[in-house]
C-alpha cells in the first residue's frame, strides 16, 4: 500500500533538500513532485492554468487545498511524496527535518491576518440543478446573469435556492511516535581463576664417601636443567542473542460524529394581500422547490 505524504515550505531551497535526501532514501523521483510559488510567480493562480490548476492535481481535502494554495501564493513551496507504507515514519522525519511548516499553525496566524480560507484565484463551484446531486452550494461569477436572461426569454424571472451539504473525508495524520534504539554499553565484570606456577630449587647437601670406579665420570662435564612453568588467564569473549524487541501495528477502527453547520436559502413570497409563504429546499427530487399555491 502506499500514501501520498505532502508539506509545505517557505523557501524553495528547503523543499529541494528534503527532495534530494528522499531520492536518497530510495523513494523513485516520479513519486516525488515540487510546486512552488516563488518560482512559478503568484499571479498564476489567478488563472485555471496556474497553481490552482496544478494544485487540482493532488489528492487533498478541499480546504487544505486552499491552505495550500495561499501558502504558495505566499511564496511557499509544496512538496509532495508517494511512498510505500514502509517508507512513510523516515518521510515524515526528513521533512519535519528540512524545516516543513505547520499549517494549523499558519491557518491560525493568517486569518488573523483577514484571510478567509478561501484561496485567491481559486475558481468558485457552479450551481447545480436542482435534480441533481451537487455538493456545495456556491456558484461561479457570471451564473446567475445567465439564469436571468434565460428566464427573461421565457416570460418568468428566477431566484435560484441554493443549500449547503456536508461531505465528511478523511485524512492520515500523525498521532504519536514509537522508536526503538539500540546501542553498546560496556561494564566491568571479574571471574576468578587458579592459576598455577612452577619454581625450580637447587638443593645442595653435604656427602662424604669414597670414590667408586663408577664415580670417575664425574669429572667430565655435565649439565642439569629444569625449566619453570606458570599458567596465564586467556580471555576469550562470545556473543549471545538473550532477547528481542520489536514494534508492531494494530489498526482498529472507530465511529466518530461530525457535527457541522450548513446553510440553504429560502424564498419568501409575499402576495398582495399580505399574505407571507417561504418556501425552504426539502425536495429536490424533481427539479422544482415545493411551494403552496397563493
Amino acid at each position: 500500500m502506499t500514501q501520498t505524504i505532502t508539506a509545505m515550505y517557505d523557501t524553495y531551497p528547503e523543499a529541494t533538500a528534503a527532495q534530494a535526501k528522499l531520492v536518497a532514501l530510495g523513494i523513485p523521483e516520479a513519486g516525488i513532485r515540487i510546486l512552488s510559488g516563488s518560482q512559478t510567480g503568484t499571479t498564476a493562480a489567478t488563472h485555471e492554468g496556474g497553481m490552482w490548476g496544478s494544485l487540482k492535481e493532488f489528492f487533498m481535502p478541499e480546504d487544505d487545498r486552499h491552505a495550500h494554495a495561499e501558502g504558495l501564493n505566499r511564496g511557499g513551496t509544496m512538496l509532495s511524496a508517494t511512498v510505500e507504507d514502509g517508507y512513510a515514519e523516515r518521510t515524515y522525519d526528513i521533512m519535519e527535518e528540512h524545516g516543513s511548516v505547520d499549517m494549523d499553525e499558519r491557518e491560525a496566524s493568517w486569518r488573523k491576518e483577514g484571510w478567509t480560507g478561501q484561496a485567491a484565484g481559486a475558481p468558485v463551484a457552479a450551481v447545480a440543478p436542482a435534480s441533481t446531486t451537487a455538493t456545495t452550494g456556491l456558484r461561479a461569477a457570471g451564473s446567475t446573469e445567465a439564469v436571468a436572461a434565460q428566464g427573461t426569454a421565457q416570460g418568468t424571472d428566477y431566484i435560484p435556492v441554493v443549500e449547503e451539504r456536508l461531505n465528511v473525508g478523511k485524512r492520515m495524520v500523525d498521532s504519536g511516535r514509537v522508536r526503538v534504539r539500540s546501542y553498546a554499553v560496556e561494564k566491568d565484570v571479574s571471574e576468578n581463576v587458579t592459576l598455577r606456577d612452577e619454581t625450580v630449587h637447587v638443593d645442595r647437601r653435604v656427602v662424604d664417601r669414597a670414590v667408586t670406579p663408577g664415580d670417575m665420570a664425574l669429572f667430565e662435564d655435565k649439565v642439569i636443567e629444569a625449566t619453570e612453568m606458570r599458567e596465564q588467564a586467556v580471555v576469550s569473549k562470545e556473543a549471545r542473542v538473550v532477547g528481542e524487541v520489536g514494534i508492531r501495528k494494530d489498526a482498529t477502527q472507530r465511529v466518530e460524529t461530525v457535527t457541522d453547520k450548513v446553510r440553504h436559502t429560502e424564498v419568501e413570497v409575499t402576495d398582495e394581500r399580505g399574505n407571507v409563504e417561504r418556501t425552504g429546499t426539502t425536495d429536490t427530487t424533481n427539479g422544482t422547490v415545493p411551494r403552496k399555491p397563493l
